[in-house]
């Protein structure tokens, strides 16, 4: 998977993203079917963790080293948590301000994270700096998702 080339990551990326847009809906109708929204999220989640155990159970290698684990920031569990959040507003929120709206605004906010994420090198990620251009592109995604919430 490390070697793979952008024009192959780009397009699953893609598909990643269009299927994430999925996501918000379809829990929406789950809670509103299950009226609690706790419980909608945990039903939510009971197929993810069903299918990465039946993963990990068919592909168990490599094991964790102490070492790995040792050194590992205590945060780095928790982006599970954080992605539960995502969730849970999706569960509670998507009906009310519609799929458009709700996924622009997660992306916008995703993106302009995402920025300071990069120019500072949070979570060990490399550093990208904030240029022009990326400010440019982080004002058009506030602009657009302006439009298409007000509208």
């Amino acid at each position: 998977m490390q070697n793979m080339s952008a024009s192959v990551l780009y397009p699953l990326i893609l598909i990643a993203g269009a299927l994430q847009a999925w996501g918000p809906p379809m829990n929406g109708v789950l809670r509103n079917s299950l009226t609690n929204p706790w419980l909608a999220s945990l039903v939510s989640f009971l197929p993810i963790v069903a299918f990465l155990a039946c993963l990990w159970l068919c592909v168990p290698r490599p094991f964790p080293t102490l070492e790995g684990v040792s050194a590992m920031p205590w945060w780095a569990p928790l982006g599970g948590l954080v992605g539960a959040f995502a969730v849970v507003a999706g569960l509670l929120f998507v009906n009310k301000v519609g799929a458009g709206a709700f996924a622009g605004l997660t992306i916008t906010a995703n993106i302009l994270m995402s920025l300071m994420i990069d120019r500072y090198g949070w979570f060990g990620m490399e550093v990208h700096p904030l240029n022009g251009w990326r400010i440019l592109g982080a004002m058009l995604m506030v602009g657009g998702i302006s439009l298409i919430a007000r509208f």
